[in-house]
């Protein structure tokens, strides 16, 4: 008997054609316009796994022909302090997206931060003004990390409309605002979490299955739905040492018709809308748009 295993949704490799597109439409906008999308990013004390991921995204951004910059502050910074760099860089007309790392350090936050960002730089999507937009349907920056699994699904000729979608995980980064980009794909929404009565039957009942609740393998094989498309946001430790994400992967991929691995899934696809969300900052900045400069979504 044959074995059939689920296609992989390849982030890594999909995030590098998003970026070549990136690249091609800023190289426009640049030529065109005399603009050059600018991203700052503030990094406050010293976490490993920050860094990182901070060090990606000026690789991204640079690559893609955009004025990356990285403003570190140190652990005991106080919050003022944090809103004044917020404000500054608010005001450069240079900086098109302003984000700030999370998490902060202990004594600073998020809350009376985040706010501070001006809409039209929050390419995080985090600010009340972007959840609002999102929520009635209005322009503005959408969360990077589910944006990043509808890109992956559209790049991949995979059709939301009218599929049923079921989020594990209710966090304001990932699993909430899914929920509002798949109605915005008229497709049908459940959110699940930690309180939800048979979490695994509604896993089964899944077109597609977003796994955002940031336990290792909580996922089972046999709560997958025969060929549905498994999208793994999580990223935990395993016992080995190694990156694992929410979704027992191997044993998932025996009833899924897709599924995206972890790393190499949606992380790359999370910094890759980061750089659409600026460029869309910087060409409304210039009076143009994303479709003007040939980049569809």
């Amino acid at each position: 008997m044959t074995e059939v295993t689920g296609r992989i949704l390849d982030g890594k490799a999909t995030a590098a054609a998003v970026r070549e597109d990136v690249g091609a439409a800023a190289a426009q906008l640049i030529e065109a316009h005399g603009v050059t999308p600018g991203l700052a990013v503030i990094l406050v004390g010293v976490d490993p796994a920050s860094e990182v991921y901070v060090r990606n995204k000026d690789r991204d951004a640079s690559q893609a022909g955009f004025h990356a910059q990285t403003i570190k502050l140190p652990a005991g910074t106080a919050q003022a302090d944090l809103i004044a760099e917020v404000e500054r860089l608010n005001a450069d007309a240079s900086v098109h997206g302003i984000l700030v790392q999370l998490p902060l350090p202990g004594g600073l936050d998020q809350a009376a931060i985040v706010p501070r960002i001006a809409p039209s730089k929050d390419v995080d999507g985090l600010t009340p003004a972007s959840v609002a937009a999102l929520v009635t349907g209005q322009p503005g920056h959408r969360p990077c990390t589910p944006s990043g699994c509808v890109e992956l699904m559209r790049r991949a000729g995979l059709e939301l409309s009218g599929r049923h979608v079921v989020i594990v995980g209710r966090s304001q980064l990932v699993g909430k605002p899914m929920v509002q980009l798949a109605l915005e794909q008229n497709a049908t929404a459940t959110i699940c979490h930690s309180r939800t009565q048979d979490l695994a039957g509604h896993c089964r009942r899944a077109d597609v299955l977003v796994a955002a609740v940031g336990v290792p393998k909580l996922v089972k094989g046999d709560w997958i739905k025969p060929g549905a498309v498994v999208l793994d946001v999580g990223i935990n430790r395993g016992e080995d040492g190694k990156l694992v994400g929410d979704v027992d992967f191997e044993a998932a991929r025996q009833n899924a018709g897709w599924i995206t691995p972890v790393p190499g899934g949606i992380g790359p696809m999370t910094r890759a809308m980061l750089l659409v969300n600026t460029l869309a900052s910087a060409a409304r900045s210039a009076g143009t748009d994303l479709k003007a400069l040939g980049l569809s979504g």
